[in-house]
């Protein structure tokens, strides 16, 4: 391999939103050797189901609407 040409591959650490810290190595140059991403599994929509709660309530009000008596 060529000297000089490639990012440094150090030890870091990435925390959770939930306070988990996780041990990795990557060439991401993270402040202090912490990185804290602002989405992860522990609070993004699409696992905990928020976002999909509050599309039930448009359902109902479009039934509400056009619903046939």
């Amino acid at each position: 391999m060529k000297k000089g040409i490639h990012p440094d591959y150090k030890e870091i650490t990435v925390l959770l939103s939930d306070g988990t810290e996780i041990k990795t190595r990557s060439t991401l140059n993270a402040n202090n050797g912490v990185y804290k991403p602002e989405i992860d599994s522990k609070n993004h929509p699409f696992y905990t189901q928020k976002a999909f709660t509050a599309k039930a309530g448009r359902v109902d009000r479009f039934k509400r609407m056009y619903d046939k008596k």
